[in-house]
């Protein structure tokens, strides 16, 4: 990488495979969540989610450059195998939901710093059209984030007490 600009690609290249790895663990996520309210967020995450690769593949579009990367995104790799192991934990039913709103958290914070990033960039190199569509993505994550601290919250944390 030799400037900004081929930070930001690799920066929408690492999202697009976060993004790309978390519609295949969302549905496992979904499955295993018992609380009708977290199985429907994370249900409601997926369809979102698959807005949000669209969104990706317009900002590539822009930039002139393919999504797709060799590379994984390791960052994500780590969060869904953490997540993987909280689905297969011998716990209550309330205990392993409570535990998968905490794996969907530390998922959501680590996007919302990635679009935080991505969209920076493309302020600092003068494309608003790009910026806009990563600030739209930024957004999302964090009502995300919102909505299942809501759940843990109001509903899960307790009957997990």
């Amino acid at each position: 990488m030799k400037n900004l600009q081929d930070l930001l690609v690799h920066e929408i290249k690492d999202l697009y495979s976060a993004e790309t790895q978390l519609v295949e663990a969302l549905p496992k996520m979904a499955k295993a969540a018992t609380h009708p309210d977290l199985k429907a967020a994370f249900q409601s995450h997926l369809e979102e989610t698959k807005m949000q690769l669209t969104r990706l593949e317009k900002v590539a579009e822009i930039l002139g450059i393919t999504p797709r990367s060799q590379e994984k995104c390791q960052g994500m790799k780590g969060l869904i195998e953490e997540g993987s192991r909280m689905i297969e934990e011998d716990a209550d039913d309330e205990v392993k939901d409570a535990g998968l709103i905490g794996a969907a958290q530390r998922v959501e914070h680590y996007e919302i710093a990635g679009y935080g990033t991505a969209s920076y960039f493309a302020q600092m190199l003068g494309n608003s059209e790009v910026a806009d569509l990563l600030d739209q993505t930024l957004n999302e994550e964090k009502a995300a984030d919102e909505k299942l601290n809501v759940i843990a919250k109001n509903k899960i944390n307790e009957l997990a007490l």
